[in-house]
């Protein structure tokens, strides 16, 4: 897909604030620093549309991202960083589980994880809490430019084995480096639009 027009709409924190249109929506769910920002960036082909951090678990809204009159990226705050309080990652969890379980316009999740390595545990639940709740996902294993291409199945067999992997979603090998898994993951977004 041709990115020209992005637009963030609103930081939401509460039903309330989600977007009114009936565009169809994909939440990006990963651990805090897994690379979503460069995901969503890479996607849009933007330098710095989603803000990428230093400081992993800076996003702590519901970003809605519209793009191109067609759909929203909803970027989740990151799971699994320990630097903030039990508090807030608590109300974070309501949060998105409020969102995930409850929006209408949610046509699959956007699971991101490190091809590099096995899904952590945080990866394991979220894969789970999805699935429980039948909502589709696809995941996309990024980093892919770190490994050689030829080891490439035999790291997404890990991926696939540890998050005892549903073959009714997909899985996308994917580099915000070098555009790796692009084309791609834009072709199972749209297949899920409808």
């Amino acid at each position: 897909m041709k990115v020209n027009q992005v637009e963030l709409v609103i930081s939401a924190v509460k039903p309330a604030q989600y977007p009114e249109d009936s565009l169809p929506e994909f939440a990006l769910a990963g651990r805090s620093n897994v690379g979503k920002s460069s995901f969503i960036n890479k996607m849009i082909h933007r330098k710095s549309m989603a803000r990428i951090s230093s400081k992993p678990g800076k996003t702590q809204t519901l970003n809605f991202y519209k793009i191109e009159e067609a759909l929203y990226f909803v970027d989740v705050p990151g799971y699994g960083f320990a630097k903030v309080s039990k508090k807030e990652r608590e109300s974070w969890g309501k949060m998105i589980e409020t969102y995930l379980t409850t929006r209408e316009q949610l046509r699959a999740c956007v699971l991101i994880v490190d091809l590099r390595h096995p899904p952590t545990e945080d990866d394991v639940m979220m894969y789970h809490f999805l699935k429980h709740y039948n909502i589709p996902v696809i995941v996309v294993a990024t980093k892919a430019d770190k490994i050689p291409k030829g080891k490439w199945q035999k790291h997404l067999k890990v991926v696939k084995e540890r998050l005892e992997f549903n073959p009714a979603d997909d899985i996308v090998v994917f580099s915000s480096e070098t555009g790796q898994g692009k084309d791609e993951a834009w072709g199972v977004i749209r297949k899920r639009m409808k």
